[in-house]
């Protein structure tokens, strides 16, 4: 078993940065590509199918936002315990987590199951797609909690430095779910063909598989489980810690999908065909942002331990340096979606309605998506310092101050475009936000601990 050392203390920044990205990019890519793939295989079924799964899109996100929260909160305290050289209590906060998860989603995913219908209807949803939105959204709801749990076991082997065992799990559990998901979706022998809740089952699958796997090895390889119970004062103040950072978190990362549902509702006035058009616009981009989804899942350690190291030079240099890659990479990106966006949506259906939507946000989105990483990396750094406000309000200003109201008005006189131009201007405005106010952040704590 390995002892947990505070690694990322010592050393060349920006190598650090690399070595514990290049893993996770290559973990978060693959869970991306399978997110690519059931709206390829989907679009296969139906356009009637792929709707649906873009209408359970927001909500999947929302959930998920529980397990983001919680694995940042997991993560930044785990992390400031061993930049701290305290182990006892990193292993003790690691496995108090663990148990908090599963409570909290074992709730959501009990009330989600209960309110389906209601909630799909009035996200807009054509009444005649409720059965096939809730067969979809009973099966993922039952394994929520499992998946939850394996991603804050994750959190917490990143916490230690380690990125490349549980990227390791993310990829296989990927890989598996891309080949099953034929299978389960078109059928194959003894196996009847399911349609959407065939996507579902293979997510199901996948996704329990991280779960044992994270389990095993945190407790058998990296020795961050506790087996001694705890008193009743030992776990009030580790979930106390732990939600200090994970309440506010989590808000952080439910705030887009809320916003996003909203939109949803928004574009499904213009019809079905529109919002699977959204939806899968909203695959393309997702599998773009894999690099700065890396660096936001990396850059919490790393500010946490050198926080408690008070080394703040080390975090004004990685703060920098993501900041810039942010914008050199989407850039990029932006010029390649725009040249291939009436191209990239054919991959997923041949619907005239659905293509033109796709193509419409590809055109306006992609410019702001360097300034995007810069609000996602930010974010993240406030939850390793474990000071998770400015995280939240800056999402509020992102999504409710300046998305939805500016779509709002934009829509009504450049129609569609308005809502997508709309989005562009609010990623741009919140990155400049989020970066001055993340290295101005670090200054404070450094003064308040000295």
């Amino acid at each position: 078993m390995e002892s947990q050392q505070a690694r990322l203390t010592k050393g060349p920044v920006g190598e650090h940065l690399v070595k514990m990205t290049v893993p996770v990019f290559f973990g978060v890519f693959t869970m991306m590509l399978q997110g690519f793939a059931d709206a390829f295989f989907i679009g296969m079924v139906g356009d009637w199918e792929l709707a649906a799964l873009s209408f359970a899109y927001p909500i999947l996100m929302i959930v998920m936002s529980v397990a983001i929260g919680l694995g940042a909160g997991t993560s930044s305290v785990v992390a400031r315990a061993i930049g701290a050289n305290d182990p006892v209590r990193a292993a003790r906060l690691a496995t108090d987590s663990l148990l908090l998860s599963f409570i909290i989603t074992g709730s959501i995913s009990f009330l989600g199951i209960m309110t389906i219908d209601r909630l799909f209807l009035t996200l807009g949803a054509p009444e005649e797609m409720i059965p096939l939105i809730r067969g979809y959204m009973e099966i993922l709801y039952l394994g929520v909690p499992f998946v939850v749990v394996g991603m804050v076991g994750m959190s917490s082997m990143r916490a230690t430095g380690d990125t490349r065992l549980p990227s390791l799990l993310m990829i296989i559990a990927s890989i598996a779910n891309i080949a099953i998901d034929p299978i389960m979706i078109f059928g194959f022998g003894p196996i009847p063909a399911m349609g959407l809740k065939g996507a579902a089952m293979a997510a199901l699958i996948s996704r329990g598989a991280i779960f044992l796997g994270t389990i095993y090895f945190m407790s058998h390889r990296l020795n961050m489980l506790s087996y001694e119970k705890p008193s009743f004062s030992e776990m009030k103040s580790s979930w106390s810690d732990i939600l200090h950072v994970g309440i506010p978190a989590a808000a952080t990362n439910t705030i887009i999908p809320i916003a996003t549902a909203v939109i949803t509702a928004m574009l499904a006035t213009y019809g079905p065909e529109v919002v699977a058009g959204f939806g899968v616009a909203s695959r393309i981009e997702s599998v773009v942002l894999v690099m700065f989804y890396a660096l936001s899942a990396i850059i919490g350690p790393f500010v946490g331990q050198n926080l408690s190291a008070k080394k703040s030079k080390r975090i004004f240099q990685a703060l920098k340096q993501c900041s810039i890659f942010c914008l050199s990479v989407g850039l990029f990106f932006a010029a390649i979606l725009i040249i291939y966006r009436d191209t990239l949506p054919l991959l997923f259906s041949q619907s005239e309605s659905v293509i033109e939507a796709a193509s419409l946000f590809l055109l306006f989105a992609p410019i702001s998506y360097g300034a995007y990483g810069i609000v996602m990396t930010m974010n993240a750094a406030f939850n390793g310092m474990g000071k998770p406000s400015p995280a939240v309000v800056i999402s509020l200003i992102r999504m409710v101050i300046i998305y939805i109201p500016m779509a709002y008005i934009l829509e009504i006189y450049f129609s569609m475009s308005g809502i997508f131009i709309a989005y562009a201007t609010a990623n741009i405005i919140s990155g400049i936000i989020a970066y001055r106010w993340a290295v101005n952040s670090v200054s404070g704590q450094i003064e308040k601990m000295d």
